[in-house]
Formats: C-alpha cells, sequence, structure tokens
C-alpha cells in the first residue's frame, strides 16, 4: 500500500472500501509470504512427492531421483497400527535397503515389488537398530543371499535375543559402494536404542536418521524403554554437529523433513 494512499484518506464510504480493499491485499500478500516461508523452512510440503501404494500395509515416497522412503504398517498391541519409515537408495539396477518392513512377510512383499515392477536388485541391507521396525525381516532377506551390515552392538544383542544375526559387522562407523555413490553409516551413542546408527548418502544429502529422530509433530521421544535418556541429548548433539547441511532427515515414523527434525529432538531430549 502506498503512503500517498493514507495520506489523501478521507472519511467516505468510497475511500474507506479502497483503504480496505487495499490493506487486505497487503494482508493477504504478508500471509502468502509467511506460509511459503513456513513451508520451506518446515523442509517439504509432502503431498507433493510422488506416493506408490504397493499394498494396503507397503507405500513407497519417492523423495529423489534415486531415493525413496518406505513405509510399512503393522498392527502392535501397546500402539494399534503403526507406520514404520525406511529407505531405498538405488544406483542404476541395483539397491542397498536400510530398515526392513516389520516382518518377513511385508519384506517379501516389498523386494518382490521392487524386484518385478522397478526391475531393481537389492545387493545389500543395513538396520539402524535392533528392534522389529528395522530388522523384521532380516531372515528373509538372509533367505535372499542379500548381504547385511550393522552395528557391533546390533548383532550383540540380536545373538543375545535369539534375532536373525546381520553378517558383517563395523563399530563405529562403516563406508560402503553402492556402485559409483557412498554409503556412510555411524553410531554417535546411545539414544532411542543403545546400538542405534544414522545412515547418510552423500550424493543425495539424504540423512536416515531412524527412530533417533523424531517427526516435527511429536509430542515426546515416544518408546525409550531399550535407550538412554541421560545420553539421549549428546547424542543428537553430535547428529547436529555431523549433519547440519541435511536437505533431508529421516525420522523412524511420521514425517521426514529437514535439519529441524533433528533440532526438535534436541528440545524434546533435553525436557
Amino acid at each position: 500500500m502506498e503512503a500517498t494512499s493514507v495520506k489523501k484518506y478521507q472519511a467516505s464510504t468510497s475511500a474507506s472500501c479502497n483503504v480496505k480493499n487495499e490493506i487486505d491485499r497487503f494482508m493477504k500478500k504478508l500471509l502468502f509470504v509467511v506460509l511459503t516461508g513456513f513451508i520451506q523452512l518446515s523442509g517439504f510440503s509432502q503431498p507433493n512427492y510422488k506416493t506408490i501404494k504397493i499394498s494396503n500395509d507397503i507405500e513407497l515416497i519417492k523423495i529423489s531421483d534415486n531415493a525413496f522412503i518406505h513405509v510399512s504398517y503393522f498392527e502392535t498391541q501397546t500402539y494399534g497400527r503403526v507406520g514404520a519409515n525406511g529407505l531405498i537408495f538405488i544406483n542404476g539396477n541395483k539397491a542397498f535397503l536400510f530398515d526392513s518392513p516389520w516382518n518377513d512377510s511385508l519384506t517379501r512383499d516389498l523386494v518382490s515389488w521392487m524386484t518385478d515392477s522397478m526391475k531393481i536388485e537389492v545387493v545389500g541391507f543395513i538396520p539402524t537398530h535392533w528392534h522389529d521396525d528395522c530388522m523384521g525381516g532380516l531372515g528373509y532377506l538372509q533367505l535372499q543371499k542379500i548381504e547385511s551390515y550393522a552395528n557391533q552392538m546390533t548383532i550383540d544383542i540380536a545373538k543375545v535375543k535369539g534375532l536373525p544375526i546381520p553378517k558383517h559387522e563395523f563399530k563405529d562407523s562403516l563406508q560402503l559402494q553402492l556402485g559409483d555413490k557412498l554409503i556412510k553409516c555411524y553410531y554417535l551413542g546411545p539414544a532411542h536404542s543403545l546400538d542405534n546408527i544414522g545412515v547418510w548418502i552423500p550424493s543425495e544429502q539424504i540423512l536416515f536418521a531412524g527412530c533417533m529422530v523424531k517427526s516435527i509433530n511429536s509430542k515426546d521421544l515416544g518408546n525409550t524403554v531399550d535407550g538412554d535418556l541421560i545420553a539421549y541429548p549428546k547424542t543428537i548433539d553430535k547428529l547436529i554437529i555431523k549433519f547440519p547441511n541435511a536437505k533431508v532427515v529421516i525420522p523412524g515414523h511420521g514425517q521426514f523433513g529437514g535439519v529441524d527434525l533433528i533440532k526438535h529432538t534436541c528440545d524434546l531430549s533435553n525436557k
């Protein structure tokens, strides 16, 4: 609204309407700018991302030309029907799977669809920790002769609990290649679980943080019965420092976003 418009304002009905209209247009423009900025700061407007429904219990969200989030749904005894996120990273006709769906059956459905519909071969698997929503499908993957890699702590816990055991172990970090693309895994400390790791895809600037990071709508840290609440804030601080420029941050459950998810989790862990 121009300053001259205000100076020439007179207390007439027509003038009042003109000023009111100018104010309305200005407020609408301001609201648009604020909302646009909010969307950008929040990271994503997820309905714009292509979603592929494989079944009633599995869907894929395409987040880049080479990466999909896989979301699997399972009826839990404690929390009811819960969706869990995993990551698929593709280079050419080969892919790595990070976290499996909840069980062997759902994992079979996902891998079969990738093989038949996408013509993609899964050549490697990495769970971010030992819970069912991360490696519940490892048994099926092992039957398919798919190589598996995990934090040494994850392997130790799997042995104690009688779970399928990943084949290759690492301690602090692991670097793998998928063709000419890098995959980096880091153990930064306990949080949601004692063994949780983060997966970094440099070419995509994607951080798959798993259950140690919460969605922006989360009001608390969720299930921490196998975690470490004292160490949690320190581990998340390390995550923020290591990945300040992550474009995509994927939590174990709920909507993905940007580094704001890590900062939000940090706030939750310090409550």
